[in-house]
């Protein structure tokens, strides 16, 4: 082994580690960027690789930013106390009811913006509610798990809803057309599974009866925050906000679908993304009239410094022989056939994403198919795999993903406790046998449709 395959090697490992510790509660793009730092002083890769990394993590990670300040854009606006009053009254008291609700808006955020920011909206808003519930702590966990973890799984169906997706898609040459014509009815099909699954198994610890309302959520936020609908407390008010709140997300909406046509009429989809936000800031200022810097400052900017960091050190394993290596462990594997290849593919992700998190693992099992000569078919089929191994497979534990790192550190920031043993006692049965679920409806659907 040269010494070049060791520091990478060893980087990598150490890397990875600091992120998933994150001691003292440090960013996640420090140790990646230290490490990304360290892989470019030795020259494993080089100033063509540099502008290779930009030119594929470039528009994915703008087109992800932008849809992350829609989310914070929608926060200011009071959107997060107004879905938690809309929880509460579509509950109608039952406990069971709430979760399919919970459940269903974690799916749509996901569609809407992106896994990051849907953990980003979805996780307030059910603090926000189960505060307001008064429920009990062990009452709270159920909803709290389950809602973010159908929300993570969620960016499965359309590429656009993951940052590493989006990357991904670049490196196999696939349009996010394709993606979704290809995955969308067998990945929200394995959704659906997912939650009637995670519903079985904590239906016995959510409380039949909902407890009454401690105050209004959607009035505390008006009568605290200035805004154009601020009034009395009212139905008619009452009716303008939600009146407001559709229109604004019917927008978000609307250009989520201009991403799947520009996708088809091959015009890069970030500047469509970068054009919706910027739509919303004005129309914010317009309403509110206040200065957009405020979202520049709330807007997670070290996203792109992450993404960029990691694609280096991914890079670095690349060069000093990885994927060469993986290549020959997967190619008798190909032969035996396109089932096989693909739900050993969704497995093998899921593994490493557990291990590494799904950034990495996804980034150096996508280089690796491209590496193989396979068909177009094939080539296609593995990569969704990976896709459900790494949306799906790699909420095993809750270390697999980035989303899922942001999701326990905002319940860590309310003093929510959520341990080891009450993830692992749902993820451990509902993850393996959604993965499972998800890859043979995968490849039936492709062999039913496509082949």
């Amino acid at each position: 082994m040269s010494i070049h395959t060791m520091i990478s090697v060893l980087v990598f490992l150490i890397t990875t580690i600091l992120i998933l510790w994150r001691p003292r509660g440090i960013n996640e793009a420090y140790p990646a960027t230290i490490g990304a730092g360290i892989i470019l002083l030795t020259g494993v890769v080089s100033r063509a690789d540099i502008l290779d990394i930009i030119q594929k993590i470039g528009g994915a990670s703008i087109t992800i930013i932008a849809t992350i300040v829609m989310a914070v854009i929608l926060e200011s606006f009071g959107f997060f106390h107004w879905s938690a009053a809309q929880l509460a009254r579509l509950a109608k008291g039952s406990g069971y009811r709430l979760y399919w609700y919970i459940q269903l808006l974690c799916f749509l955020m996901t569609l809407l913006f992106n896994n990051d920011g849907s953990i980003l909206i979805t996780t307030p808003i059910l603090i926000l509610l189960l505060k307001n519930l008064r429920l009990k702590p062990h009452q709270k966990i159920p909803y709290l798990l389950t809602g973010a973890l159908i929300a993570t799984a969620s960016s499965a169906p359309i590429g656009v809803s993951n940052i590493v997706n989006l990357i991904a898609l670049k490196i196999v040459h696939m349009t996010l057309y394709m993606h979704t014509a290809m995955m969308f009815v067998p990945a929200s099909l394995g959704l659906l599974f997912m939650s009637w699954l995670m519903y079985v198994m904590v239906k016995r610890k959510l409380p039949k009866q909902l407890p009454n309302s401690a105050y209004d959520i959607e009035q505390m936020f008006f009568t605290k925050n200035f805004h154009p609908l601020k009034g009395q407390i009212s139905v008619e008010t009452k009716k303008q906000r939600t009146k407001f709140m559709l229109k604004i997300l019917l927008f978000v909406f609307l250009m989520r679908c201009a991403l799947f046509v520009a996708s088809f009429l091959s015009i890069p989809i970030e500047f469509v993304a970068v054009l919706g936000s910027l739509i919303l800031l004005i129309w914010r200022w317009y309403y509110l009239g206040t200065n957009p810097i405020d979202i520049l400052k709330k807007t997670p900017w070290h996203i792109l410094i992450f993404a960029f960091s990691m694609y280096v050190l991914i890079y670095g394993l690349h060069n000093v022989g990885l994927t060469e290596l993986l290549v020959k462990i997967c190619e008798p594997i190909v032969q035996q056939g396109l089932f096989e290849a693909s739900f050993i593919m969704g497995v093998l992700i899921s593994i490493l994403s557990n291990l590494f998190n799904n950034h990495p693992a996804l980034l150096i099992g996508t280089i690796t198919l491209t590496e193989m000569n396979l068909d177009f078919l094939t080539l296609k089929t593995m990569y969704l795999a990976s896709i459900i191994g790494s949306d799906i497979g790699s909420l095993l534990l809750p270390i697999g993903t980035l989303a899922s790192l942001i999701w326990m550190h905002i319940l860590k920031q309310n003093k929510i406790k959520v341990k080891w043993k009450d993830y692992l006692s749902v993820s451990l049965v509902v993850v393996p046998l959604t993965l499972i679920v998800t890859l043979f409806l995968l490849y039936y659907w492709i062999q039913m449709v496509f082949a």
